[in-house]
């Protein structure tokens, strides 16, 4: 599933950097201001008109919980994945209402159910502010200056966005460091939910399918966006395609890719290959006998658990994927020769001159960064305090300190254009479960004693001489910071109340502050700021040798890609690009209906009603990856012909090399959307509005 994964985000320690190899086939997470138009008219005979464009960039949607989704209705409905939405489900659900597990449908406006924490942005426009981000850092300035330089002149520039636009601004950096764009986001925070299909027909061959082609999911979550308490108006929303897709036709898929590490020196890949991925690899086994074991003691515990072990199981199949790519020589082999060609003509230009050392300044990073990962992840990334209570007395602390400073001083999340998002997700009343904290902690406290040593000064702070389980429980039996109205009282009282509170999930906070600080540092001025500047050199070679139409990396900011509906070829056999509602049933009946492959009582009920020939899943050569979940694909007339939600397992490979000889995307087709709503579900209604049919 090609969710960016919540618990992956809770360990991130590795900072991406590199260049961008020869554009093959359909290759490229391309910015909407820098598209290959030349290659879509000479390849396919398609011209980009700016209008279809605009309306393209305007439909499409981005989830804060990772994800991407799409306006399909004047009204406001907004589609994405099952798995985007799974969070929101969870939350809204009870002991009593299982959402995740069996669905939910609000057959009225008034039904629709008010999502805790959701914010979902939608891109108005880019403008580039590379040359007054490089201004602002002089040449051969020290790394450790450099980063607090650049980091200022980011937060004036958003500030001043922020204050001139009202909406939501973000310096994403492009190229690790090559070019700064400023994105302006719309952003709806009134978000309910309107449907969603089990979890067993939207995850349909659960685990064991996972990443695998063919498949059988209706993988969608339908919401709404509300304004001023009213469905939002829209302009912009994606129309339904009326004729099914043929193998051969030209798609588009235009979403929020994560992060790629395409771009990387040699010397990154190697230190993802042997240090970042087995410590990521880890920590998410682990993770999944934790959640494995607390799910299996009760029904209740499964659904609390239910939609983070998902993620987990997700991240760890796919980090499987990714160190196999990264194992492989032949990715090595051309990674070198790519590198070696850029060394080369950096070598016989004099403009390039400065270049010529940065993939040496790459390489001088690895070990700091090897020396810091495990301590910058334990701490800053949290692995070592698994608790929502964390996080909320972290944002508590941090922001007591960072609010006292100059607005361009402080760390990005607490900078002034970003406070608003921060404060609506500190303060949102979705649900914290006790117990499930307190299984979470502890076993986060014995990984950190178990990486740092159980003799470590911060470990036996940290402990305050009682086991991990006890001092789990004494934290979250302890904290008061469920009531929102304590968070809120601590916020508004800055660094006073802070330093007054007792609360022992604020006094963690308070202690290990300086020591996550200090390693963030450490990463952010001698590993990443060094990235930054060597990689922006690397850059100019890549465009004097490139050209300037190549991509960035993925930064979970809007891109499109392209691609042929296409099947492929796997052990011989040849598999076609689409599937039915007769394969699923087909696939049901080999596996006895049991386990995985158990289809909801339902679905076996309205089998007969069902036209079974209807497209299902199909697959393309688009090129995504990780973040791309939920994202819209559509014809060379805009129109909404599917939805991603996976790749097969070849494409992870995407994330260091582009392939398309059996990679593929595979997306829900837009016709079995439908024909599900009305069939299955009695969701005429919603169809209706869907494709547009006058009520």
């Amino acid at each position: 599933m090609r969710r960016i994964p919540r618990a992956t985000t809770l360990v991130a320690c590795v900072l991406m950097a590199g260049l961008t190899p020869m554009l093959r086939g359909d290759e490229g997470m391309w910015l909407y201001n820098n598209l290959p138009v030349e290659h879509l008219q000479k390849k396919y005979g398609f011209e980009v008109k700016k209008d279809w464009l605009e309306h393209l960039q305007k439909s499409s949607v981005r989830f804060n919980s990772g994800g991407s989704g799409s306006f399909i209705s004047a009204d406001g409905l907004v589609l994405t994945n099952h798995h985007v939405g799974a969070d929101a489900l969870q939350k809204l659900g009870t002991k009593d209402k299982n959402y995740y597990r069996d669905g939910f449908h609000a057959k009225t406006r008034k039904e629709e159910a008010k999502c805790e924490a959701m914010e979902l942005n939608v891109l108005m426009e880019i403008q580039d502010v590379t040359k007054r981000v490089n201004e602002a850092v002089p040449a051969e300035t020290p790394a450790d200056k450099a980063a607090v330089m650049r980091r200022a002149v980011i937060a004036t520039i958003e500030s001043e966005a922020k204050e001139k636009t009202k909406l939501q601004p973000q310096v994403v950096t492009l190229y690790q460091g090559g070019a700064y764009h400023l994105y302006l986001f719309q952003k709806y925070t009134d978000v309910r939910l309107v449907f969603a299909p089990e979890a067993q027909i939207a995850f349909y061959g659960g685990d064991p399918d996972n990443f695998e082609y063919p498949r059988y999911d209706l993988d969608i979550c339908i919401f709404r966006v509300y304004k001023d308490d009213k469905p939002a108006k829209l302009k912009h929303y994606l129309k339904w395609a009326k004729d099914p897709l043929k193998e051969g036709d030209l798609t588009f898929v235009s979403g929020h890719p994560g992060r790629t590490n395409r771009l990387n020196t040699v010397a990154d890949l190697e230190y993802q290959r042997d240090t970042a991925f087995p410590f990521l690899m880890q920590r998410l086994n682990r993770m999944e006998v934790l959640l494995t074991t607390f799910s299996e003691r009760t029904e209740e515990n499964r659904r609390q658990a239910k939609e983070l072990f998902f993620s987990v199981q997700n991240s760890r199949k796919a980090r499987i994927g990714g160190l196999a790519a990264l194992l492989d020589p032949t990715l090595f082999a051309s990674k070198k020769k790519d590198e070696a060609r850029m060394k080369a003509a950096a070598g016989q230009d004099d403009t390039l001159s400065s270049a010529r050392t940065a993939w040496d300044r790459v390489a001088k990073v690895q070990p700091i960064r090897r020396a810091n990962m495990r301590r910058f992840a334990l701490l800053e990334g949290r692995s070592a305090f698994f608790t929502d209570y964390f996080g909320i007395a972290r944002h508590l602390v941090r922001a007591a300190d960072e609010r006292a400073m100059d607005n361009n001083k402080r760390l990005p999340e607490y900078g002034n254009a970003r406070l608003e998002s921060l404060t609506e997700q500190l303060f949102s009343e979705e649900p914290i479960y006790d117990e499930f904290e307190i299984a979470k902690l502890t076993d986060s406290l014995t990984f950190l004693a178990g990486q740092l040593g159980s003799s470590n000064a911060l470990v036996k702070k940290v402990l305050a001489g009682k086991s991990p389980g006890d001092r789990a429980r004494e934290l979250v039996t302890g904290t008061k910071l469920k009531n929102v109205a304590v968070r809120k009282k601590l916020y508004d009282g800055g660094k006073e109340a802070i330093d007054a509170c007792k609360d022992p999930m604020i006094l963690l906070a308070k202690a290990v502050d300086a020591d996550s600080r200090a390693v963030r540092k450490v990463m952010e001025t001698q590993v990443d700021e060094v990235l930054k500047q060597a990689y922006a050199d690397i850059a100019k070679v890549k465009f004097a040798v490139d050209g300037t139409k190549t991509y960035p990396d993925a930064t979970f900011t809007l891109r499109l890609s392209f691609g042929e509906v296409k099947g492929f070829e796997e052990g011989g056999k040849k598999i076609p690009f689409t599937t039915d509602f007769t394969g699923m049933y087909v696939r049901s009946a080999e596996h006895k209906n049991k386990g995985a492959f158990e289809l909801p009582a339902r679905w076996l009920d309205r089998k007969d009603k069902l036209e079974l020939k209807t497209p299902l899943n199909f697959v393309s050569t688009a090129d995504i990856i990780g973040g791309n979940s939920g994202s819209p694909v559509v014809n060379r007339a805009g129109e909404f012909v599917g939805i991603i939600f996976d790749g097969n397992i070849q494409s992870l490979r995407l994330d260091f090399d582009y392939d398309d000889v059996i990679a593929r995307a595979v997306s829900v087709d837009a016709q079995g959307i439908i024909e599900a709503l009305r069939k299955v579900y009695d969701a005429g209604d919603l169809a209706d509005e869907v494709i547009g049919k006058k009520q």
